[in-house]
C-alpha cells in the first residue's frame, strides 16, 4: 500500500474519533452542571487542559467560560482539534482516497462534516448543545460501523483500526487524568457524593458506568482506574486499545505477536509489556497523574513510530526520487 494512502486512513479515522471524544467529554460536563451547583464555574478549565491546548486558548479567550470553551472546542476553525476542524480534516483525507474507501464511508464522512459545519453556522445550535453532541457520537459510530461491515479487512482496514485505537487509547488517559489531576477542587470532597458524581462523569465520557456497574456495582477510585487502564474486554479501555491496536501492527507487517520487525511494533509492545506487568493499585500508590502523564509521553513515541515506519518519505538511490511505499 503507498504511504500516502495509508497515511491518509489512518488520520481520518484518527481525526473521527478525536471528534467523538471531544462531543462526549462536553457532552457529559454540560451535564455535570446540572447535577451539582458548585460545578457551575470549575468545570470548564479542565477540559481545555485535557487537550494541551491552555496556552493557545488564553490568548485567543481568555476567561475559560462555558461559551468560551464550548465555542472553542467545538467549532473554532483557527483551532486545529476541534470537532469542525477534526472533520474538516477528516473529510480531506477521505476524499483524497475514495477509490479505496468504500462509497457509504465517503457518505457518512461527507453528511458528519456538513452536520457540524451548518451547526457552526446556526447561532441557536448550542441551545441543544447536548442533542448536538449526542449527533456527533451518533455519526461517528455510524462510520465506525460502515468501516467495519463494507471496507475489506486487509492493510487498508488494519490502518484505519490502528489510528482510531491509538487516538481512543490517548483520550481515555486524557480524561482519567482531568478527574484526578484537576477537577477535585479541594482533598476534603474525595469519598463525598461530589465526587462519587465526578467519577460517574469520567466513566459516562468512556460509554462505561454500565459496564462498570455491571461488573464492579460500587463506584471506588481504584475500580475506576482498574477498569478504564487495565480492562481488556471494553473498548474503550487503554488495555483493549493498545491490544487491538497491537494486533493490526502485526497484521500489517506479518510478523508474528510477541515479536517485532519495525520501530512501531517495539514501541507499541513494550507499552503493552509495561501494562501487562503493573495494576490499578501501583498506579495509586506511584501517582495517577504520573503514571498517566508518563503513558501520554510513551503514546506520543508510538504515534512518532508510526509515522517514521509506515509514512515517512525515505530516499531512494537515485539523486532525485523519494519512497512512499508504506513500509
Amino acid at each position: 500500500m503507498l504511504s500516502r494512502v495509508a497515511d491518509s486512513i489512518y488520520w481520518m479515522c484518527r481525526y473521527i474519533e478525536r471528534a467523538e471524544n471531544v462531543a462526549r467529554f462536553m457532552d457529559v460536563n454540560l451535564q455535570l452542571v446540572l447535577d451539582s451547583i458548585m460545578l457551575q464555574h470549575e468545570q470548564w478549565k479542565p477540559l481545555v487542559k485535557v487537550t494541551g491546548d491552555v496556552d493557545l486558548f488564553n490568548r485567543k479567550y481568555g476567561d475559560a467560560s462555558q461559551e468560551n470553551v464550548i465555542q472553542f472546542l467545538t467549532f473554532d476553525s483557527d483551532y486545529p482539534n476541534s470537532i469542525l476542524s477534526c472533520l474538516i480534516s477528516a473529510r480531506e483525507n477521505a476524499r483524497s482516497i475514495r477509490e479505496i474507501i468504500s462509497s457509504e464511508m465517503w457518505e457518512q464522512v461527507n453528511k458528519f462534516y456538513l452536520l457540524v459545519k451548518d451547526a457552526a453556522q446556526d447561532s441557536s445550535a448550542l441551545d441543544r448543545s447536548h442533542d448536538f453532541f449526542d449527533e456527533v457520537k451518533r455519526s461517528s459510530h455510524l462510520f465506525t460501523g460502515l468501516t467495519m461491515d463494507t471496507m475489506s479487512h486487509g492493510e487498508g482496514w488494519h490502518f484505519s483500526r490502528l489510528g482510531r485505537l491509538i487516538e481512543r487509547a490517548d483520550k481515555t488517559s486524557r480524561i482519567l487524568d482531568v478527574k484526578y489531576f484537576l477537577l477535585l477542587p479541594q482533598v476534603e470532597y474525595v469519598g463525598t457524593p461530589y465526587d462519587n458524581i465526578q467519577w460517574s462523569a469520567v466513566l459516562k465520557s468512556a460509554s462505561g458506568l454500565e459496564m462498570y456497574r455491571k461488573r464492579f456495582h460500587q463506584i471506588t477510585p481504584r475500580q475506576v482506574v482498574d477498569f478504564l487502564i487495565f480492562d481488556r474486554e471494553f473498548p474503550r479501555a487503554i488495555g483493549y486499545c493498545l491490544q487491538k491496536a497491537e494486533d493490526s501492527l502485526h497484521a500489517i507487517s506479518g510478523t508474528a505477536s510477541g515479536t517485532y520487525s519495525n520501530l512501531a511494533e517495539r514501541k507499541l509492545g513494550r507499552l503493552n509489556v509495561d501494562l501487562n506487568f503493573t495494576d490499578a493499585q501501583a498506579v495509586i500508590v506511584s501517582g495517577v497523574h504520573e503514571f498517566l502523564d508518563h503513558f501520554q509521553m510513551k503514546m506520543n513515541e508510538v504515534g512518532d513510530a508510526i509515522f517514521e515506519t509506515f509514512f515517512a518519505m525515505r530516499p531512494l538511490p537515485g539523486p532525485y526520487s523519494y519512497s512512499y511505499s508504506a513500509q
